[in-house]
This record gives C-alpha cells, sequence and structure tokens, in this order.
C-alpha cells in the first residue's frame, strides 16, 4: 500500500475551498459530478456518478475533511485527508491519501491534479 501527499495553493478563501470541497452544485461546476456530498461527519459521499465513494469520517469546517474513499473494486478504503489552511489570500491545501493499493497509486497521484484538486484550483481562480 502507498501513500500520496500532495500540497496545492489555491487563491481563494478558506471558505470558498471548503464549500468546493463540500457541496455538491460546486463539486459538479469543477468535474466531480454528479456528486452527493453532505459536510456531516458520518455521511456518504459519492462524486463522478459514484465511481468514487465512501464515508466522511472527520469534519472540521474550513480546516480538516477526512474520507474512507473506495475507488474502482478495492475491498478496503484509502483514508483520505485534505488539511486547509488560509495564509494571507491563499488557501493551502494539504492532501494526505493512505492505504492505496500500489497498483493504482502512479494514476491516483495524477488523478489528483488532472481531476481532482486541478481543476478545483482552476474554477477558484477565474
Amino acid at each position: 500500500m502507498k501513500k500520496i501527499e500532495q500540497t496545492y495553493e489555491i487563491k481563494a478563501p478558506v471558505v470558498k475551498v471548503w464549500q468546493a470541497l463540500t457541496d455538491p452544485r460546486v463539486i459538479d461546476e469543477w468535474g466531480g459530478g454528479p456528486a452527493k456530498m453532505d459536510a456531516k461527519g458520518g455521511s456518504k459521499f459519492s462524486l463522478w456518478g459514484g465511481d468514487i465513494h465512501g464515508t466522511n469520517t472527520k469534519i472540521a469546517e474550513n480546516e480538516l475533511l477526512s474520507q474512507d474513499w473506495f475507488g474502482g473494486k478495492w475491498d478496503q478504503p484509502s483514508k483520505l485527508s485534505f488539511h486547509l489552511r488560509q495564509k494571507g489570500n491563499i488557501t493551502e491545501v494539504k492532501l494526505v491519501q493512505t492505504d492505496v493499493p500500489d497498483e493504482d497509486a502512479v494514476d491516483i497521484a495524477q488523478g489528483w491534479k488532472d481531476y481532482y484538486l486541478g481543476p478545483l484550483k482552476d474554477l477558484l481562480e477565474k
């Protein structure tokens, strides 16, 4: 199992970044839809019509979103956390994903850039 760590700096307030991670309407705008998301601990979520799904395990609004995250036909979830921190007019987003199947790690690491946080950043910086 692999671990993925990436950091993004997004020129947007932390509340807007939080909304882009947790509001289904904004998730749909950056390309993760159709999405189901509720920013409450214990709630189920799905992105890309269910291709990615799981449970929100820990929520600290505008600071931390932790999830049990399934992609493909995994037997067990990976553990995903987004750590948000406002730094002036930039929000730093640190992504940590553990328990990523070895054979999927390279594609998933690139997928964060191409399909998830990259497009989210592009939308918020328009």
